[in-house]
């Protein structure tokens, strides 16, 4: 449940209450809005009231949170939360778009990449130092070389890096070169990963699971948020179902359905949806008309060189056009790129 303040509410008060949800074994979270400040008890409750709570001072009302995802609920946070990336901020009125190949290759690949999305305006540079990948002969990554790579393409462009880390151990050397921690599909309900992530304070791009619904990607996101990181920002990249004709069965809908049931930014992955880089410019353009945030697009110089995802992935010729027609889906919807 949630504790409402009243509207300017002292500091002084909002301290007791925590002090107080505290006392009787549940953990407070403060979410200091614009308008009020609410206060999150988070834990289960055994029987434990918190009705003498409503008495106290600086005290508007006790709600009852239905959602099981308390922190990433509307309920809690009515606000839209934004995910400031550096220069950038994911939830705004601007969309924000991460482009870049689907692995770090090599140095040149990836700084070439990456001054061409920048001129594009995308405003930061995805590629995996670390690729889980279903066949164990497949590549993996370049690791730590890769990590370090991007972090020469970031000083040499200054997109922000956003890049995957695919284990709880991992995270400390992942937050030390990227700006973005990317969790992907895989590992979306590996809880000691979110649990790690959620104990640093770089934000963290989620992405849903292969088969999961939207409520526990919010739950898995729940994970993040309840460890005391509230900077998440979720990915919608389609499930797995029947259809073979695209890669996984993307929803438009769901774009809208999340954002009716949580305050985090929501952007879309057309290329790993669609499988297809022809599919991906037009997905692109749904997900921008539907509503979503942003989106993480896959950008090599020569696709059909890639060491991972070419057929996903689009050329520079592609990608540039592609922008410049999310340009006016964007003013549709008054939005900006």
């Amino acid at each position: 449940m949630i504790v409402v303040m009243k509207p300017g509410a002292s500091r002084e008060s909002i301290d007791h209450v925590m002090e107080k949800i505290e006392s009787i074994g549940l953990i407070s979270h403060p979410i200091f809005g614009t308008r009020r400040t609410v206060v999150a008890a988070i834990g289960d409750k055994h029987g434990r009231t918190l009705d003498d709570i409503e008495a106290m001072p600086g005290v508007e009302r006790v709600v009852p949170i239905l959602a099981p995802y308390k922190m990433a609920s509307l309920e809690v946070h009515e606000e839209k939360s934004v995910v400031k990336v550096d220069g950038f901020s994911f939830g705004g009125v601007r969309i924000g778009v991460i482009a870049g190949p689907c692995a770090v290759e090599s140095e040149e690949v990836t700084i070439e990449t990456a001054r061409f999305v920048k001129s594009c305006g995308a405003v930061a540079l995805r590629a995996g130092a670390f690729k889980p990948r279903t066949s164990p002969y497949a590549f993996q990554g370049l690791e730590e070389e890769g990590l370090k790579i991007l972090a020469r393409a970031r000083e040499e462009t200054g997109l922000s890096v956003v890049t995957e880390v695919i284990a709880p151990e991992h995270v400390e050397l992942v937050a030390r070169y990227a700006d973005v921690l990317q969790i992907g599909a895989r590992n979306m309900q590996n809880f000691l990963l979110l649990k790690a992530a959620g104990e640093q304070q770089k934000p963290v791009l989620l992405k849903r699971g292969m088969s999961a619904t939207i409520d526990e990607l919010l739950l898995a996101g729940e994970y993040i948020l309840s460890r005391g990181n509230h900077n998440v920002i979720l990915c919608e990249r389609g499930i797995r179902t029947f259809e073979d004709h695209t890669r996984n069965t993307l929803s438009i809908a769901s774009v809208p359905a999340m954002q009716q049931r949580t305050h985090l930014p929501v952007i879309v992955d057309p290329s790993h949806a669609t499988g297809h880089s022809a599919l991906v410019a037009p997905v692109a353009r749904a997900a921008v008309a539907a509503g979503a945030d942003g989106l993480i697009v896959e950008v090599h110089p020569h696709p059909e060189d890639a060491l991972v995802d070419g057929a996903q992935s689009l050329d520079f010729r592609g990608f540039e056009l592609m922008m410049k027609e999310l340009e006016r889906i964007a003013e549709a919807v008054d939005r900006t790129m």
